[in-house]
């Protein structure tokens, strides 16, 4: 053991070499003591699965519901919004539509609980939209059974959703649909099925927009693939239905795009980043505007991002931009190329601090990154401060060693050889 009493455990780097690594122990993070006022925050939640239950590629996903919920709760404790049934929580990806449709409802009862009960001083005096927004999508409908030009079908689907989503008492998401991107032949099927949409709301919602980096088939979304057109439609949008949407999400990862897309937003509509590369300086701002935030890397760095809107909240936004750049090279490594395999890092953390007690994934997502990925998603985190419980992360990661035929040093959590 070290003086400061982390472990040191042997890992290996990406050419299979043996190194020594010591923790460094988790950050000066605190949960809030009231609501956090000066951004507006979701972070989008991975879901646990029954670590018994068939995990692999095309399996139903089976939910550990009571792990998926008690990492809501802990997002909640500190003062974040949450984005359910989002790309994040496997969308798309393993997370099929009945297990979509539970979701959304579990976890917004579990909200209107948390709100009725006044659960935690950083929601006090917030309602269940303030703490959770949750993604509309078609993926009731398989790619195979849309045709292009079956605009109504598309629409039919996202309007089942946007149903089960209002009544739920969540905010809606209007996510970026693959059987849209099928059907839409021009700009103008999209501005027809999103009008429809808007006009069937009935409360703002947020509009998202999804590059084709976490899926390549919403390539060509807006229908066009020139970014400045495709600008042009989605503001089109928002021009017209400006009392309908509540802000905008943009995960694009372009950082330059999202500060005009944001200084030329009509009045009352938030930019949410969604840049998981870019996000400390688009939160933190550049004086007159900054983004608000619906983030993946925020279900991994929750403690620092908190702490980090206290910060702001404090107007020591010094200290808040800093806490959040020394996040971004966690940012920049977990959401890497392939970047539609982020989830996977996402889960890891879960499970290094003790959240899930085995790291899987529904639909065999687990697999989606090699080792020295992992082992470099762990030396990230420690030096960030994100991970919590330094002997349980150091106990999991040489059990994941020994699973991947790695042996440890002659060594224990104890000091003891």
């Amino acid at each position: 053991m070290s003086e400061n009493n982390f472990p040191e455990l042997a890992l290996i780097d990406e050419h299979g070499q043996s190194f020594t690594y010591r923790l460094q122990g988790p950050g000066d993070f605190h949960r809030p003591a009231s609501p956090i006022t000066s951004r507006k925050v979701y972070a989008a939640a991975h879901v646990i699965p029954q670590m018994g239950a068939d995990n692999t590629p095309g399996a139903p996903a089976v939910i550990d519901w009571d792990a998926t919920l008690a990492y809501r709760h802990e997002l909640w404790s500190y003062g974040l919004g949450v984005a359910d049934a989002m790309d994040t929580a496997q969308r798309g990806m393993g997370l099929d539509y009945p297990a979509t449709c539970e979701l959304i409802n579990r976890s917004a009862r579990e909200a209107a609980t948390v709100i009725s009960e006044n659960r935690y001083p950083a929601l006090t005096g917030l309602t269940v939209r303030d703490i959770l927004s949750c993604g509309v999508g078609t993926d009731q409908l398989t790619i195979e059974s849309v045709e292009p030009g079956q605009l109504q079908k598309v629409t039919d689907a996202y309007l089942e959703m946007l149903r089960l989503v209002e009544a739920s008492g969540a905010k809606s998401i209007l996510m970026c649909s693959r059987a849209l991107a099928k059907a839409a032949q021009t700009p103008e099927d999209y501005l027809q099925v999103y009008g429809n949409l808007l006009e069937a709301a009935q409360q703002p919602v947020i509009l998202h927009w999804l590059g084709e980096m976490f899926d390549p088939q919403l390539a060509g979304y807006w229908g066009t693939t020139d970014l400045s057109e495709a600008t042009s439609v989605f503001q089109s949008i928002l021009e017209k239905y400006s009392q309908k949407i509540d802000g905008v999400k943009v995960s694009l990862l372009n950082a330059e795009h999202e500060k005009q897309l944001r200084s030329a937003l009509p009045p009352g509509i938030r930019l949410y980043t969604g840049d998981d590369f870019n996000y400390p300086e688009l939160i933190d701002g550049d004086g007159e505007l900054h983004s608000d935030a619906l983030l993946g890397i925020f279900a991994a760095i929750y403690p620092a991002a908190s702490t980090a809107l206290q910060a702001f909240d404090a107007a020591d936004s010094a200290r808040g931009r800093a806490i959040l750049d020394s996040t971004r090279e966690l940012g920049l490594h977990i959401f890497s190329a392939p970047t539609f395999y982020y989830k996977t890092g996402i889960a890891f953390l879960s499970w290094l601090n003790g959240h899930q007690s085995g790291f899987q994934m529904v639909g065999g997502l687990h697999a989606g990154r090699s080792l020295p990925h992992l082992i470099r998603t762990f030396i990230l985190a420690d030096s960030a401060g994100l991970i919590l419980n330094p002997p349980l992360a150091a106990e999991r990661m040489e059990q994941l060693l020994a699973v991947y035929g790695i042996k440890a040093a002659n060594r224990s959590l104890t000091g003891v050889s």
